[in-house]
């Protein structure tokens, strides 16, 4: 497993090693030891998550309100996907700025998500399947977002795609109007109680 850091603190791209021959595929996405190797933390798994997009289809920005916080581990098990990582910790150096990661059904890279960061996708392919392990349990009302087509950040939706949007995520505030209602995470409290890789 090779880990490479990101722009941002708290977000790193895992690449596993696939095994392929004439009956198929073999992959383990995600692997604890180099996990905790690199992220100074073991993964405390709460639940997992499974979403099927077609091609268009964007989902996010979305994070978990602090506390309690939430870290996620995210790959794609089919299809196509550019994932994006956003810093959304008031008082960071890279606060309201994206990295983003291509993952596919193929090589099987994958993203870590610190708290504090937000993460939305965009399907490049019909029948794109992403798989998600999260340290926190389903609360709605923890659940945030945050406007994708938000110009500020400015996420890179590539060109000719008319984003396919939850009404949720149509609805969600721009980065600007979450921190006026002192939505987001603090981004020397995050350092304090979480471990940054």
């Amino acid at each position: 497993m090779k880990a490479r850091q990101l722009s941002i603190s708290g977000a790193v791209e895992f690449t596993p090693v696939v095994y392929t021959d004439d009956r198929g595929t073999f992959v383990s996405p995600f692997e604890e030891p180099d996990f905790s190797a690199v992220t100074g933390r073991p993964f405390e798994l709460s639940r997992t998550i499974h979403s099927t997009s077609r091609r268009g289809v964007v989902r996010g920005i979305h994070f978990t309100a602090m506390p309690p916080a939430g870290y996620k581990h995210v790959f794609c098990a089919r299809g196509r996907a550019l994932d994006i990582a956003v810093d959304l910790r008031v008082g960071s150096p890279t606060f309201g700025t994206w990295d983003a990661v291509e993952l596919d059904g193929e090589s099987f890279r994958s993203l870590y998500l610190a708290e504090g960061l937000g993460h939305a996708f965009v399907a490049l392919e019909d029948d794109t399947v992403m798989s998600y392990l999260c340290s926190t349990r389903y609360v709605p009302s923890e659940e945030l977002s945050i406007s994708p087509l938000d110009p500020r950040i400015g996420l890179p939706i590539p060109a000719g795609t008319e984003p396919l949007m939850s009404e949720r995520d149509t609805a969600a505030v721009t980065l600007d109007e979450a921190a006026a209602r002192g939505m987001l995470p603090d981004y020397e409290r995050c350092r304090a109680l979480f471990p940054l890789p």
